[in-house]
């Protein structure tokens, strides 16, 4: 199991090289995170959701994801409650102090499908979540040491030199957890170390000596390295490809509950598009696209765009002749009306859309969640995405959609081919589509974009890293020494 000393701290990261490594030295391996708390989720072959870490690590181990690899997962939609989600299904809603006491519950879903893992994989790699050293989470913990101590698991500590204070992370965690859990940590690994090693090497030495455990690795910083985010909006919020005249310009609204930002992982990297992630109170850079993206609670970002002036925004980007695009809950607020009738994602009651397509939205309590291959309505161009949403939307606009899923249409697209909307996640992660709503954005001569190689040769370079510079017979000695 790999543990961190804070958030970020490079547990996924980790996870998925230790993934790729085994995977390709013949080992039947597999992921495994007990509790993840995550916007950015994935559906998986069996019809559920778990966390996009999860995915991505299961795409390293050459799996298609299964809801056994993220048992439980939370879905925040306010600062004090979530969706709880367990074995891929929505079972409730949640307040903070409430999940507390349904912890036990949850941890027998976790226990269920750590068993039904076990007895299939050569290895499983466990994924901590946040710090083991959160005091205030310590009672009936499942997500860290309470996991590990349950199911006798070995424990990898992780911490990010990058973010400075590295030795007091590593030390003042181990300080904080039971002389039961320091001894199931059998070692440490730094991650993102910039610089010489030799400059390094005092502080190593004297951490070994404080701690009595062994450094297994230094992980350097990686630059460019991209692997898709558990969570949080990327750092650089900007695309590297700066502002040419030639490139598309794409802005997305970092909504205060923005879900699956990863379909933007394509956009941001595309060599021909200059894309923004722009915070509500920020200024709109010029645009040829905005994409209103997805999120877990649609009315209250709606009346945030509202706030913030995004709504007068839109309307003169349009007027312009600029295009814009919803996904899920973007492509809801598209429409005339949203109706949460059951108080499902807040306070029950009708929030008036932004009317751009003739349609009207009631959430529902069952979720739909499915894989989805496609076709574009407005190009030879094929789909394969996920849909993940509790929304039914219904009206004239679907008349014209923006594909097709077998015979069925799927999504919206204006009469003056300004405005489209789908449910459909992952629309830019294969070539062919995202040239072709590109060329629709009105991108000359767009080229195919390989975001799938890149994703694997980028998982490959993190693998050939890890594997570098991980001391193997360091880790084998401290398990052994430690009786794992």
């Amino acid at each position: 199991m790999v543990q961190g000393t804070t958030s970020d701290a490079g547990k996924s990261t980790l996870v998925a090289a230790l993934c790729r490594i085994l995977y390709r030295r013949g080992q039947r391996v597999a992921p495994f995170k007990p509790q993840n708390m995550a916007l950015n989720s994935a559906v998986t072959i069996n019809g559920g959701e778990i966390g996009r870490a999860q995915a991505v690590q299961a795409f390293a181990c050459g799996l298609e994801p299964h809801t056994d690899m993220n048992p439980v997962l939370l879905k925040p939609n306010s600062d004090t409650g979530c969706q709880v989600i367990i074995h891929g299904q929505v079972v409730c809603n949640l307040e903070a102090t409430s999940y507390h006491a349904y912890k036990p519950t949850a941890m027998r879903a976790v226990l269920e499908s750590w068993q039904r893992l076990q007895a299939s994989y050569d290895c499983v790699l466990v994924e901590g979540a946040g710090s083991p050293a959160e005091i205030n989470l310590r009672q009936n913990d499942i997500a860290n040491m309470g996991f590990a101590e349950a199911v006798n698991c070995p424990v990898i500590l992780i911490a990010d030199i990058d973010r400075g204070g590295v030795f007091a992370h590593i030390v003042g965690t181990m300080a904080l957890l039971s002389a039961t859990e320091q001894v199931r940590v059998v070692g440490f690994v730094i991650n993102r170390f910039r610089g010489d090693i030799a400059l390094l090497q005092p502080g190593l030495d004297w951490l070994e000596q404080e701690t009595g455990k062994p450094v297994l690795g230094v992980i350097p910083y990686l630059h460019g390295m991209h692997i898709e985010a558990e969570d949080a909006v990327p750092q650089t919020p900007r695309s590297v490809a700066g502002s040419e005249s030639h490139r598309l310009r794409i802005v997305v609204p970092v909504l205060p509950h923005i879900s699956n930002h990863t379909d933007f992982d394509a956009l941001r990297l595309h060599p021909q598009v200059d894309f923004s992630f722009v915070k509500m109170h920020e200024t709109m850079p010029a645009a040829d696209l905005i994409i209103l993206p997805g999120s877990k609670n649609v009315r209250a970002d709606l009346a945030a765009l509202r706030t913030h002036g995004w709504d007068n925004v839109l309307a003169r980007h349009l007027r312009y002749g600029g295009k814009a695009l919803g996904i899920c809950g973007g492509f809801q607020m598209l429409g005339a009306k949203i109706h949460d009738p059951l108080a499902l994602e807040g306070e029950a009651g009708t929030s008036d859309g932004f009317a751009y397509l003739e349609m009207e939205t009631t959430l529902e309590a069952s979720k739909q969640l499915k894989q989805v291959s496609a076709k574009l309505a407005f190009a030879d161009a094929a789909v394969n995405g996920y849909e993940i949403h509790m929304g039914i939307s219904r009206g004239a606009a679907l008349e014209k959609p923006a594909l097709y899923v077998g015979n069925l249409p799927e999504g919206a697209l204006s009469a003056d081919n300004q405005i489209a909307g789908t449910y459909l996640h992952g629309l830019f992660d294969h070539a062919e589509s995202c040239a072709a709503w590109l060329a629709w954005a009105g991108l000359s001569a767009a080229q195919n974009f390989d975001y799938e190689q890149l994703r694997a040769d980028e998982l490959d370079r993190l693998a050939d890293c890890v594997e570098q510079h991980i001391d193997w017979d360091k880790l084998n000695l401290a398990m052994l020494q430690q009786g794992f």
